[in-house]
């Protein structure tokens, strides 16, 4: 495994938040666009404006390298998968605060961790057991079910978390053998197909520009957030960028309060700050359990 030096690893560290500082500007923009646009209509220039930056870019550079792969299919579900998360993603932010929902996606790395385990028929610690229970706590916290009362929509973020964790293992199996802008390509373009298809039955006309514009940023943030997260993972570790993810949550609480004039009460700062806590809690074991592992004598 290379060696990362310390000056490149500030540099990832700084990219890292610069993406997360992308990607809850995205819900934030994605919240303010679900009040007027339709869901596929969102979901159509989101993923149109991936596909045709990264060809643009990428295409003229790669040639039909970009388009070289043995796992094609691989690449469809994956794109498929992000396409659900930013679904569900689009039907929670409709529903609740930005920054509440962040934080609840935010349990998608601890959910992956022990996912990844039990594919892998490996043994689950009992401290990596309490920080997803403590996340899971958090989580009640923030969406606090009140029995008859309860909004069922609250249920969207779960989609989400499931939905991001099966695009993050799948990620995570493809990284080994792929080029990362070729799967963003795939990504994009799988994207923008599906939701070109549904596009003639969910076409509405949109007066207003600022909707246009919205829609266009979402297309925008959402490329850009990726491609930074992207140069992130060259340039460090992926266990020393995870615990720099939980900086996505307070990003989207100031985007919360600047647009919408929303304010967390007590409880769900509270829920909030748990789910930051396991979420970093468990990407430091991570880091721990990988560095002695690499330590470990051989037999």
């Amino acid at each position: 495994m290379a060696e990362h030096a310390p000056q490149q690893v500030l540099r990832g560290i700084g990219l890292a938040i610069l993406a997360m500082a992308c990607f809850a500007t995205l819900d934030t923009t994605t919240k303010w666009v679900s009040l007027s646009a339709p869901l596929m209509v969102a979901m159509f220039f989101r993923y149109a404006f991936q596909a045709l930056a990264t060809t643009a870019i990428e295409l003229p550079r790669q040639g039909r390298a970009l388009l070289q792969t043995e796992h094609l299919g691989l690449h469809i579900a994956r794109g498929g998968l992000l396409l659900a998360t930013s679904i569900f993603a689009f039907l929670s932010l409709k529903h609740m605060p930005v920054g509440e929902f962040t934080a609840i996606v935010l349990l998608t790395p601890l959910i992956v961790t022990l996912l990844a385990a039990r594919m892998l028929h490996e043994k689950v610690s009992h401290l990596r057991l309490v920080l997803v229970a403590g996340g899971f706590a958090g989580t009640l916290a923030i969406v606090r079910p009140k029995g008859a009362d309860f909004n069922w929509a609250l249920l969207f973020p779960v989609c989400v978390v499931l939905a991001n964790a099966g695009f993050q293992l799948l990620t995570s199996r493809m990284a080994r053998t792929e080029d990362p802008m070729t799967m963003q390509f795939y990504t994009g373009w799988t994207g923008a197909l599906v939701a070109a298809l549904a596009l003639p039955f969910a076409w509405e006309p949109i007066a207003s520009h600022a909707v246009w514009g919205g829609l266009l940023l979402m297309g925008f943030l959402g490329s850009l957030g990726h491609f930074i997260f992207i140069q992130a993972f060259r340039r460090a570790p992926a266990a020393v960028l995870m615990p720099y993810m939980y900086a996505q949550i307070a990003f989207a609480m100031l985007g919360g309060w600047l647009i919408f004039s929303h304010v967390p009460d007590a409880w769900t700062i509270a829920g909030m700050a748990l789910i930051a806590v396991c979420g970093a809690a468990g990407a430091w074991l991570t880091a721990h359990e990988s560095r002695a592992s690499a330590e470990a004598p051989e037999h």
